[in-house]
């Protein structure tokens, strides 16, 4: 007979791990299942949880994230109360609506509002109908086209693959001619696939970068702290876009009313366009933004939490995590107060030998114990897998180290501390996640 609440969490990354975590430790939570997981999202019962240890167990199902028929079919054999979308790849092949119409309770938005992500196009025409701020930008379906466009108007421009690329469709372009070669990789090379067939070129704001993540029920919204990603893969913000290199929450220098106003000008009028479009969204609203001398600016929309924000964001969420998903769920999200621990937490994503490109498989992972006895540290698993005992990498993103310190510069030297303890052959990170932080 069950005791409490079991929760199916759908992904395999770090995000994933890191929401399963936040889940196990509510006190209504019985059990967590994470499909398909990965190699460190399993783990025992912890009656007598400290403050970082969950107290709920939880299981990887070996299930792919795509498979929303067996998904449901689990969920149904198990009594799952409530599962939650991780990536965005299932939330545009339409999980929830299959879900919703199971009867079966789910948070995360419907394909059609998931739409702010999937389709740079959508987002961008949304937001000018609807004076959110964002770049100028033109949309072009013909390779000839674009590049004419970007000959008339040479200098600085963003490349942008309309549809899901990973994080990775996005080039900062500093002249024309990288201009044409991003447009020619993404529409000619169809280095992304079908995500490239519709590409966005638009003007290349200079700024503070700002992740920001607010919970919806489709009516309102409910801001999480402010965070700031690195996505390029080397440090000073050089090289290669990534799925994101590190993070850190929260931003110091965005205060109260900062985030108040990007609520305002931004979340609240998006979540209104989309109620009134008739696909209300219920989910996390994630706004990748540029600060400006003319305020916050809308880079992109994501349909979900992001990674690695989450797994610098939700360590410090005080405020029970199922009961705020379910508040979405129910329509309801007015009745909660998110509370916050106080301090900072940053995030160090440990990396696999070539990555942003291919990477080999099947490299033992060393110091994992060693490093999450740190104070206040935690380890994020994100391509990894487990044979036997060993813990063995299993993508670019191998893991993601969390700290929690009193102020940012504690946080960042726990991380680094605790990252210096893990090894695996050709393994590389940033070191200067949460160790600059330009003034807005």
């Amino acid at each position: 007979m069950k005791k409490g609440k079991r929760v199916l969490v759908v992904g395999s990354g770090g995000r994933e791990h890191a929401l399963a975590w936040a889940l196990a430790r509510s006190a209504e939570v019985e059990a967590v299942y994470v499909a398909p997981g990965n190699g460190g999202t399993s783990w025992p019962p912890s009656p007598e949880a400290s403050d970082l240890q969950p107290r709920a167990p939880a299981r990887s199902v070996p299930i792919r994230s795509d498979d929303i028929q067996a998904l449901i079919d689990f969920v149904r054999e198990q009594g799952i109360d409530l599962t939650v979308v991780g990536p965005e790849a299932p939330l545009a092949r339409g999980i929830v609506d299959a879900f919703r119409a199971a009867g079966l309770r789910i948070f995360g938005p419907s394909r059609a509002a998931a739409r702010i992500e999937t389709s740079k196009a959508f987002a961008k025409a949304l937001m000018r109908s609807w004076g959110i701020p964002t770049p100028d930008y033109a949309v072009f379906h013909d390779f000839e086209k674009a590049r004419a466009y970007l000959r008339a108007r040479p200098g600085p421009v963003v490349v942008k693959a309309s549809g899901l690329a990973g994080g990775k469709g996005a080039f900062v372009c500093e002249s024309s001619e990288e201009a044409e070669e991003a447009l020619y990789r993404l529409m000619r090379e169809r280095i992304f696939g079908e995500a490239g067939e519709t590409v966005v070129i638009e003007e290349r704001l200079y700024g503070s970068e700002l992740s920001l993540l607010a919970l919806s029920d489709g009516r309102m919204a409910r801001p999480l702290l402010p965070a700031r990603d690195h996505k390029r893969l080397l440090d000073g913000d050089r090289g290669p876009n990534t799925g994101g290199m590190g993070a850190y929450a929260p931003v110091p220098e965005v205060g109260p009313d900062a985030v108040d106003r990007v609520v305002r000008e931004i979340m609240e009028p998006v979540l209104q366009a989309l109620a009134r479009q008739g696909t209300p969204f219920v989910g996390v609203l994630y706004a990748g933004l540029m600060w400006t001398e003319r305020g916050p600016f809308v880079l992109e929309f994501n349909a979900r939490f992001g990674d690695p924000e989450a797994q610098a964001i939700l360590p410090l969420l005080e405020t029970d995590l199922l009961a705020a998903l379910e508040a979405c769920v129910e329509g309801r999200l007015g009745d909660v107060e998110l509370r916050w621990r106080p301090g900072a937490c940053v995030t160090v994503v440990l990396a696999a030998p070539g990555y942003p490109g291919s990477v080999p498989e099947g490299l033992p992972i060393a110091g994992l114990e060693e490093a999450a006895a740190q104070e206040g540290v935690l380890i994020f698993h994100a391509g990894t897998r487990r044979e036997g005992d060993r813990a063995l990498t299993a993508g670019g993103r191998v893991l993601a180290v969390s700290a929690i310190g009193g102020h940012l510069p504690e946080a960042a030297a726990r991380a680094y501390a605790a990252a210096e303890r893990i090894h695996f052959e050709g393994m590389h990170y940033r070191r200067d996640i949460g160790r600059s932080s330009p003034i807005l």
